[in-house]
């Protein structure tokens, strides 16, 4: 937001500005994983709602094409991200489960040089299904059970994500441990979701 707003000469970024489009973005991809809403509308309408929220008249289309052009082109980690994927890479098969883009979300996967960590990228355009569905797990099973794990059942595996509607709903639906990071923000009504709860990622390291 801040290099775009530069480059087409829009007002000056602020952080305020970027939690009116948290708030937009977020509520938009619940309507995906509601299936109210399908990510080709999403980008048609996402920066044309966020322009009319704080004020700024511009092509919301021509943001959204800068934007994701340059969010495929980053790879920005969480604290801690990489010294739990090479901890967990020791003794568990991981997998990623995303409804993101397939191309953005493997090329950002490949930009920080974590592809070769995982050993299947679930990624929703391409199967078909976004989570929460049961159909999206349905097809990762599937994947997996035809790549050497047969017997494999989902109380043996654990689904790490910070969104409690499509990550942790979808895993908890399917029989799967469930572990919430927060990113830092914690409420009681967060416990009656997920088996585990984290603030900081190098907590899971204590858990698993």
């Amino acid at each position: 937001m801040h290099d775009g707003f530069k480059k087409y000469g829009l007002k000056s970024y602020t952080d305020e500005m970027f939690s009116i489009f948290e708030e937009i973005n977020n509520e938009l991809w619940r309507r995906i994983e509601q299936n109210r809403l399908t990510l080709p509308q999403l980008r048609k309408i996402r920066w044309n709602l966020v322009f009319e929220k704080i004020g700024i008249t511009f092509d919301g289309d021509l943001f959204e094409n800068y934007f994701c052009t340059e969010l495929r082109k980053s790879a920005i980690f969480e604290p801690h991200a990489l010294d739990l994927i090479q901890y967990l890479k020791t003794g568990y098969i991981l997998c990623v489960a995303s409804n993101g883009p397939y191309e953005q979300q493997y090329n950002r996967l490949k930009v920080g040089g974590i592809d070769a960590y995982f050993s299947h990228i679930f990624v929703s355009s391409a199967i078909g299904a976004g989570k929460p569905d049961k159909a999206f797990f349905d097809y990762c099973f599937a994947e997996l059970k035809e790549n050497g794990n047969e017997g494999l059942m989902p109380e043996e595996t654990i689904i790490i994500g910070d969104s409690l509607t499509s990550d942790i709903a979808g895993g908890r639906n399917y029989g799967m441990k469930t572990c919430y990071y927060t990113k830092g923000k914690i409420s009681e009504s967060d416990y009656r979701w997920a088996d585990y709860i984290v603030t900081d990622l190098s907590d899971i390291m204590k858990i698993l």
